[in-house]
């Protein structure tokens, strides 16, 4: 059964070099630190993408949980990647934008065995929809508006 849901965020600026975003009726902060000219207000567009996972990670963990009945106590999530910020700044172009890699640490802490936490991490890293549209080409449809 197909369950269909449509999701927007809007980004507006510049000030200075915050950018206000509005997802429903939440409003996001996006800044860059000092070195990079910011204010150093809010995450970055970069540490968004790993605040995104990792708490989609833990969210799926918690409905998996709960659909097998697995009493889940904690889980935490510690994600990092490397980037090469010279590509982004336009003075190298032999590598692409995105991180080289991104390695994410999860420490599950339930009554579960080592080998069914691994099959219950795999299980909750399929079900992440974050982290499908990080491994997988999504496409982007780019238009002027």
């Amino acid at each position: 059964m197909e369950s269909i849901k449509t999701v927007k965020v809007s980004a507006s600026g510049p000030d200075g070099w915050a950018i206000k975003t509005i997802a429903g009726k939440h409003t996001v902060l996006v800044d860059q630190p000092q070195s990079m000219g910011g204010s150093d207000s809010a995450p970055t567009p970069l540490e968004y993408v790993f605040i995104a996972l990792g708490s989609c990670l833990v969210t799926v963990a918690k409905i998996v949980a709960s659909q097998k009945r697995i009493n889940l106590r904690k889980v935490d999530v510690e994600i990092s990647g490397d980037i090469n910020l010279a590509v982004l700044r336009g003075q190298e172009r032999n590598e692409r934008a995105g991180f080289r890699s991104i390695d994410v640490k999860v420490n599950i802490d339930t009554d579960l065995s080592k080998e069914e936490k691994i099959e219950f991490l795999h299980e909750v890293d399929q079900r992440c929809p974050v982290s499908d549209n990080l491994l997988n080409t999504t496409p982007i449809n780019l238009s002027l508006a």
